[in-house]
């Protein structure tokens, strides 16, 4: 009988009693399973959101955060988790797009702070901004939903809007001023040569007026009341000529008015050729010297008159050197105010130093303490013997009240304003104050100067500090007569 072969290589069985077993490794633990990734399944399904992705990434943090700390790595589902998300399907995760509210309200401000709401025009120029303005947060209004920065524009462009009677429908200014560039419009090729990175700053504007007695108020914002009898420059630079005229007020008396304004604007390349304008007494045109109104080319003028007042007050606007002049008759005597470029105002050769409106009055012409104190401060009397009631009808409380009415505010327009009452006894001369401060407020550049108040620090020219305000009104009224 044959025995059967034995199988080569075949393991012994377990109940083999021939001795003991021989020593061999223990047997690796069976590998755990791999994770599945969660999409798979019947056909690969779409990627998780980056909503969802963003919540399963904070469960499983939190599920980690809950377990004790340890220092091994974080576990392995963790990872796959992570690197699935990260890794297979960044691209759903994309920042989203950007939102440029900023970059809208920057274009509004750049094409709106040049804008003078004095002058004519404005109000469409900036109803042109304003729909640039709206046209630009329309355009990134996906990309800002949610943003309070931009709610909030919105909101303010919809009440400017029906502020400044805008229609929505019209159009627009161009954020690009190299576009829009006009020669003959100075804030234009101003806004050119800051889009260029030449001037990183908007134009600085200058004020200065003449009123009254006449009082000064100069570029530099120092107020000061002069005699300056006779003809006298207020501004002489190389595009603009100012020349006033003054004459005595009161027979014996130093005080002085405007009753004669000349202003030459000088020729500019193609945008005008020189115009002179003149006004006296009883005779404010509203035309240049040679009978015209404008000067320039084309339907939008580079210069132009424009009379506000019939023989009371006229306008002018030169729009290639950006500035704006107001002339204003005030019973018999003529009142002016001016704002000008800072760059254009103090462009001038060295033998044109002598500009009032610059350098302000010569000390030997000025009447006043040097700080502007030309009237006390109400509620001091003065002494009976004094010069005060020089002219009939007028004390020192009757002239504050009735100052007073027209301007609440007691600033040196208000001391003015007494000051040319007590030394004239002309009521007019209140309106010339008050003029002056609306020419202010519709003209200087800067809210926070528009008043100026006397300093209580400085002495009077009649004595040492001791003196009493309402002395210091008496030796300035003795200035005036002597």
């Amino acid at each position: 009988m044959m025995r059967k072969k034995k199988k080569r290589g075949a393991s012994p069985g377990p109940c083999r009693k021939h001795g003991p077993r021989p020593a061999t490794a223990p047997a690796p633990p069976p590998s755990p399973e791999p994770t599945r990734p969660v999409w798979t399944g019947m056909g690969l399904r779409a990627a998780p959101s980056c909503a969802a992705a963003a919540a399963a990434a904070a469960a499983a943090g939190a599920e980690q955060r809950r377990r004790p700390p340890r220092l091994s790595p974080p576990p392995l589902e963790l990872l796959l988790l992570l690197l699935s998300l990260g890794l297979l399907h960044s691209g759903d995760c994309q920042q989203p797009a950007q939102c440029r509210i900023q970059k809208c309200t920057t274009d509004f401000v750049s094409l709106t702070s040049h804008l003078n709401s004095a002058s004519d025009g404005f109000d469409s120029e900036f109803c042109k901004a304003l729909r640039a303005y709206a046209g630009c947060t329309q355009r990134t209004s996906k990309a800002c939903r949610g943003n309070l920065v931009y709610h909030s524009a919105v909101l303010g462009i919809s009440d400017l809007m029906s502020q400044r009677n805008c229609s929505k429908d019209g159009p627009t200014s161009s954020t690009n001023p190299e576009v829009t560039h006009d020669p003959c419009n100075y804030h234009s090729h101003a806004g050119a040569r800051e889009h260029r990175g030449g001037d990183q700053n908007p134009p600085n504007y200058l004020f200065c007026g003449l009123f009254g007695d006449p009082h000064l108020r100069t570029f530099k914002d120092h107020f000061q009341t002069c005699k300056v009898e006779g003809a006298w420059p207020l501004i002489d630079n190389n595009y603009l000529s100012v020349q006033v005229t003054n004459v005595p007020v009161v027979p014996g008396s130093s005080a002085t008015a405007t009753n004669k304004i000349t202003i030459i604007f000088k020729a500019h390349h193609e945008c005008t050729d020189q115009k002179v304008y003149q006004a006296v007494t009883d005779d404010l045109p509203a035309a240049f010297v040679d009978g015209t109104t404008s000067g320039g080319d084309g339907d939008a003028k580079s210069l132009r008159i424009v009379e506000r007042e019939s023989g009371r007050y006229v306008e002018m606007h030169a729009r290639y050197i950006g500035t704006t002049v107001f002339v204003r008759q005030l019973g018999r005597y003529l009142t002016l105010a001016i704002r000008m470029p800072e760059d254009l105002a103090m462009s001038y050769e060295e033998s044109q130093d002598l500009q009032l409106c610059v350098n302000g009055c010569p000390l030997s012409e000025r009447i006043d303490d040097g700080q502007g104190q030309v009237s006390a401060i109400l509620g001091h009397s003065l002494p009976h013997t004094s010069l005060a009631q020089a002219w009939p009808g007028y004390t020192l409380e009757t002239a504050s009240t009735q100052c007073h009415e027209k301007m609440p505010v007691k600033d040196i327009y208000f001391q003015s304003c007494v000051f040319d009452l007590l030394t004239t006894g002309d009521a007019n001369f209140t309106a010339a104050a008050h003029s002056a401060l609306e020419d202010v407020e519709a003209l200087h550049p800067r809210k926070e100067r528009w008043h100026i108040f006397p300093s209580s620090g400085s002495g009077t020219p009649c004595g040492g500090s001791g003196v009493s305000v309402g002395l210091g009104l008496t030796c300035l009224i003795l200035i005036v007569f002597l």
